[in-house]
């Protein structure tokens, strides 16, 4: 299963894909979403911001990880390329990812007996603006594939979310909504998920730094799901996914940070807590 989701500035609504639609219905609900905006505003689809990088990161999971996953959706570090990018506007926002993990790997790695495949997962969120107010819609969508196992996932959140910056300039971005899964065990309603978006930006040593998190909880899911979808035994209906990071902005250029990336009844092993480090670099486009 898949170990990751972003800590970075969320996003804008789009309509939930098929799970068959593969890369390309992804990005096409991306691209198709502006059609939403007003038009009545000349200026609505210039964003108010927007950020683009490539980053090489590599995944080192915590050796009590290892052990307690080795007969139960077996976890192994592997590197992975990423895609990543958001964008604001007057009237909503999002933000995406694509990864390719162990991108030099076959599909099904002999060697690792299929803990190194190549694999592929992306995500997209968003928030459409409620008025003025700090509510919106928002919407979520993440794809996971394992092409060694030719296993995939795909999640589909729609429900409410918020935006606050206090005064200190943390900002803040909750949400909850009904939760929708397709895979190959299992597919229809899910429950539900919960989760927030979260940053903070400062200086210390004449150097620009920034603390994020991002956090999923998932409650509610359905039986038949958590007997399908996990190895060795049926998980528990609460999930919990994250990762908190520390990023430091040496040049406009440049970004690199550590995350510490942490999960329990999550990616495919059930009833145990599972932990990892990100060391990222990336390449700032925008």
């Amino acid at each position: 299963m898949t170990t990751r989701t972003r800590s970075c500035t969320p996003s804008r609504t789009l309509p939930l894909i098929p799970l068959g639609a593969g890369v390309a219905g992804i990005l096409g609900a991306t691209f198709a979403t502006p059609l939403l905006a007003d038009t009545a505003q000349p200026n609505s689809l210039n964003p108010l911001w927007s950020f683009a990088n490539v980053s090489v990161n590599y995944l080192d999971w915590s050796n009590g990880t290892e052990a307690r996953t080795a007969s139960n959706a077996a976890k192994s570090d592997f590197m992975f390329l990423e895609i990543e990018g958001g964008a604001g506007f007057s009237w909503g926002e999002f933000y995406g990812f694509f990864d390719f993990e162990n991108p030099t790997n076959d599909q099904f790695d002999e060697s690792s007996g299929g803990k190194d495949n190549f694999r592929t997962a992306g995500k997209l969120t968003s928030h459409i603006y409620l008025g003025d107010s700090p509510l919106s819609i928002y919407a979520h969508l993440y794809d996971f594939r394992d092409y060694g196992f030719e296993s995939r996932e795909q999640d589909q959140v729609l429900g409410l979310g918020y935006r606050t910056t206090f005064a200190n300039g943390l900002w803040f971005k909750p949400f909850i909504g009904a939760a929708r899964v397709q895979s190959d065990g299992y597919t229809g309603m899910n429950g539900y998920m919960a989760g927030w978006v979260a940053g903070y930006d400062f200086t210390a040593l004449n150097q620009n730094f920034s603390v994020t998190n991002w956090h999923e909880q998932t409650f509610g899911r359905d039986d038949e799901y958590l007997e399908q979808n996990y190895v060795g035994a049926s998980a528990g209906s609460v999930g919990t996914n994250g990762a908190l990071s520390l990023w430091w902005h040496p040049s406009d250029l440049i970004t690199t940070g550590i995350q510490y990336r942490y999960s329990d009844n999550k990616l495919g092993t059930p009833n145990d807590y599972q932990n990892a480090m990100i060391y990222s670099v990336k390449l700032n486009l925008l």
